[in-house]
């Protein structure tokens, strides 16, 4: 069911987008994609889940960058991204899983809202030619993507859900504290809603409210009373300005900073992450063909809950209620679950790249 990738260019020839390197890109609006566990090393201070090659600016095209995928065997063989394949790919970043797949022989689309990724991994993939399409949109649209370059299904979808190195490594992106930057953490700069919005206009009620439930921070009411206290005298403008804050609320009881999950929180809200999650799953329904393979890898607890729950819902056969005389037909069934249990890094990966550990990899098999 291949489409070649060149009549896809024709088709949005009037798309082009200087992201793309060369090739066209779709330009939808977005709001939202990824996230990234409290624990996770990219979190701690000092820690890393990537490589980087050459010192200077993270985000230099002079630079070369590289971030090794996450279970990438595994992900090989569960998508068999062969000749004849085509994949999409609702989190581009950096490209490795692209890579992999476009190595194998599949033909990809990758989608990013993030501007930047779109512009990095065009050009580092261009010499797939037109085996790799990026397109640029939030992944909660991939029907209206696909839709747009000519396809109605395709035969696996990837769904990286860690924050990029690359984001985090910018500093003037906001999403940690180990620059001092602007509170922004947008993933799509051409949305409205930024950290430092959140910061300093919305009420206390809503504040602890995304730090109990996105962050699952346990001192949350503590920690956006000393937010609106700061702000009262002045702006909150930086993520160390932020970080300091937070700290004065919430002790600091391991090597993770204590602002660690006030920062994923706002993030989350920022993006939508978790909405446009649920929003994403249902569409992989209908655009995945008989037999097609959906691999989602999460990095916190909210995640893997909202995609376990989907893939179980959408896997049962049948329904039973105790009031019921007996099951009846799932009309959500959609999926078979190859593994009852999420796979996981192995000790090796994990030492190898410590981004890995709280990796969550969940496959669902379409009917």
């Amino acid at each position: 069911m291949i489409i070649p990738i060149k009549p896809w260019l024709e088709l949005v020839e009037e798309s082009a987008s200087p992201f793309s390197g060369g090739k066209r890109s779709l330009g939808l609006q977005s709001g939202l994609v990824l996230s990234a566990d409290p624990a996770a090393d990219e979190f701690r201070l000092g820690g890393s889940g990537y490589r980087n090659l050459y010192e200077g600016n993270p985000m230099s095209d002079r630079q070369e960058f590289y971030h090794e995928p996450i279970m990438g065997e595994k992900i090989l063989e569960i998508l068999e991204p062969l000749e004849g394949k085509q994949v999409f790919d609702g989190t581009l970043g950096g490209g490795g899983h692209t890579q992999m797949c476009l190595e194998n022989g599949a033909h990809v689309i990758g989608c990013d809202q993030d501007a930047a990724a779109i512009e990095h991994a065009s050009k580092r993939l261009a010499h797939f030619e037109d085996r790799f399409l990026p397109v640029r949109g939030n992944f909660a649209e991939m029907d209206q993507l696909l839709s747009d370059v000519g396809v109605d299904q395709v035969d696996a979808i990837l769904l990286d859900l860690g924050v990029s190195s690359r984001q985090l490594d910018d500093g003037s992106r906001g999403f940690s504290f180990r620059e001092d930057a602007p509170l922004d953490m947008r993933m799509d700069d051409r949305s409205e809603l930024t950290a430092a919005v959140i910061v300093n206009h919305w009420e206390e009620a809503e504040l602890v409210r995304i730090f109990r439930e996105f962050g699952e921070e346990r001192r949350s009411r503590r920690a956006a009373a000393e937010i609106l206290k700061a702000r009262a005298e002045a702006p909150i403008e930086t993520t160390f300005q932020l970080a300091e804050i937070v700290e004065k609320a919430v002790p600091r009881v391991s090597g993770k900073h204590p602002a660690t999950r006030v920062f994923q929180a706002i993030r989350i809200a920022v993006n939508r992450e978790l909405d446009v999650l649920e929003e994403v799953l249902e569409k992989t329904v209908p655009v995945l063909a008989p037999g097609g393979v959906l691999a989602v890898l999460t990095f916190h607890s909210l995640e893997d809950r909202i995609v376990k729950h989907f893939m179980r819902r959408r896997s049962a056969p049948e329904l039973d209620r105790p009031e019921w005389p007996e099951p009846r037909p799932n009309p959500d069934f959609a999926f078979t679950l190859p593994f009852r249990k999420a796979a996981i890094a192995d000790a090796e990966e994990v030492e190898r790249n410590p981004r890995s550990r709280s990796a969550k990899l969940r496959v669902a098999i379409r009917n």
